[in-house]
């Protein structure tokens, strides 16, 4: 529910904005930890669940994500605060898991039951019962009535009913996982498969009960704030709209300088370069060595790629993502300086904890974390200062935000070099459209294609970080798009940092 602030919404700001102003503070870390359950819960009545003690446990646990620590064993007593020293650790925060499951926070919600609401009318026609081939409708009080037993949830009895009163009941974070790895504990709590999980984090967003949370860097960037480091913005494309009616393009620069950074710089140039890149790529490949090329850039699709059809692993575009490609570019600019990126999604995070990104990228935060920094700080003075316009990058690289654009970017790039070439694109968001793509591919539909997969539905634009409802957030993302002083991703000005042609052994088409 982007854009709609929830009981869930609200907590999770809450617990950002105090970790935020706990690290900007200093002082005793374990204590101001024990404290902040009451301070985010106050009172004596619980607010969003039954049991106030709960409530406190359940964002214990968050506050410890949120500090970039691990879940406490339920079965062991430890404190809230047991090992904060380790938020600190550069390993730490690192490890896995990304995406968590609080269990004493799941509702164990049943998953796949068809069964029959009080809206039934115990009509005469009564065609569930007509046309369930296992007879395991029956009328019982005037109202239908479903043998779980011998139901085989085929679903026809939800299709006939005119009134809609049979309905089938699935987990939310289950539904939302294009990668089938979640599944039941012996509780019948939500439990993740981590060897398929690719992090989108769209199980997180789809949970009503928050018990699906991620570990965040909040407080490592902050501190490495403090300490004196130069740390730099790599601002994704997907921002736009993400900080409310204050938060324009122009005010970035100086909110972020308000909040400590060093500077912001636009992923979008790292994406014209990653353009570049990627029609270099199909240009030379496709289809001399592979019958078709799969773009790079969501980190989610790739590891989807990778895990579900290693067979076309070698079908990824070897172009480094966006994020690496801004990131390198800033530590060439300034050497011994720190990279935050500032996203939509969670896979970046997993994109980062690889140890050839680590030295590129120091830090992800997402714009929902972000936002947490800004208020903590005080919004109204973050957004108070000079406009101060980004002129970097392209139309077509800004447009990355959005589902289709990185193709057409590639596409536009090609078109730029080669008029007559013929490029034919197939594109799909959320990763089980994903996956029904490449079973497609596999079956030989798409040779000759640039296939673009984006793990969220609608792209970037609905990562797991963002604030802002999706179809105004693709609106904004257009408005600043075309505020770009050039269009293809030729035309960028940082044509020099681009990878060296000796690194991978191409030749690029420019």
């Amino acid at each position: 529910m982007r854009g709609i602030e929830t009981g869930k919404t609200r907590i999770r700001h809450e617990v950002f904005t105090e970790i935020a102003r706990m690290a900007y503070a200093g002082g005793d870390y374990a204590r101001q930890l024990e404290e902040l359950p009451f301070k985010i819960i106050p009172g004596e009545i619980g607010t969003y669940r039954d049991s106030l003690f709960l409530e406190r446990a359940v964002v214990g646990e968050r506050l410890r994500l949120a500090m970039g620590l691990p879940l406490r064993k339920i079965s062991e007593y430890s404190r809230l605060s047991e090992g904060v020293e380790q938020a600190l650790d550069a390993e730490s925060y690192y490890q896995q898991p990304l995406i968590n499951v609080i269990k004493f926070a799941c509702n164990k919600c049943p998953d796949n039951v068809v069964t029959v609401t009080d809206v039934c009318q115990g009509c005469l026609e009564h065609p569930c019962m007509e046309v369930c081939p296992k007879h395991a409708i029956t009328r019982e009080k005037g109202r239908a009535h479903i043998d779980p037993e011998k139901c085989v949830k085929c679903g026809r009895c939800v299709k006939e009913c005119k009134f809609n009163a049979i309905v089938r009941l699935e987990r939310p974070c289950r539904k939302a996982c294009g990668m089938d790895c979640i599944g039941s504990d012996a509780l019948g709590r939500a439990e993740i498969d981590y060897e398929k999980c690719t992090s989108c984090g769209q199980c997180m967003v789809a949970c009503p009960f928050g018990a699906i949370s991620d570990r965040s860097q909040i407080f490592q960037t902050i501190n490495a704030i403090k300490a004196g480091e130069e740390v730099y913005v790599a601002l994704a494309p997907a921002f736009v709209g993400q900080f409310g009616a204050q938060g324009v393009p122009e005010k970035m620069r100086s909110a972020f300088q308000k909040l400590g950074f060093a500077d912001v710089y636009e992923v979008a140039i790292g994406a014209d370069l990653c353009v570049i890149e990627e029609a270099a790529d199909f240009l030379e490949e496709v289809p001399e060595k592979h019958s078709f090329m799969v773009t790079s850039c969501c980190p989610s699709w790739s590891d989807m790629v990778k895990k579900l059809f290693p067979q076309f692993a070698q079908n990824i575009s070897v172009a480094y993502t966006p994020m690496v490609l801004t990131a390198r570019m800033i530590k060439r600019i300034h050497p011994d300086s720190k990279v935050v990126f500032v996203g939509p999604c969670d896979s970046k995070k997993l994109e980062a904890r690889r140890k050839r990104i680590r030295s590129d990228v120091d830090f992800v935060l997402t714009f929902e974390e972000v936002m947490g920094m800004f208020d903590a700080r005080g919004i109204d003075d973050v957004f108070s200062g000079e406009e101060t316009p980004l002129s970097e990058a392209g139309r077509d690289a800004r447009r990355f935000a959005v589902a289709g654009g990185v193709a057409q970017a590639v596409v536009n790039a090609i078109h730029d070099l080669d008029p007559e070439r013929e490029v034919k694109v197939a594109s799909a968001a959320g990763l089980a459209d994903c996956r029904k793509l490449l079973l497609m591919a596999k079956a030989g539909k798409y040779d000759g294609y640039l296939l673009e997969g984006m793990a969220c539905p609608g792209g970037c634009v609905n990562g797991a970080g963002t604030l802002c409802q999706v179809e105004k957030a693709a609106r904004a993302v257009e408005t600043f798009s075309n505020e770009a002083e050039f269009t293809c991703a030729n035309d960028t000005p940082y044509l020099e940092y681009l990878p060296l042609v000796e690194e991978k052994g191409k030749i690029r088409p420019l």
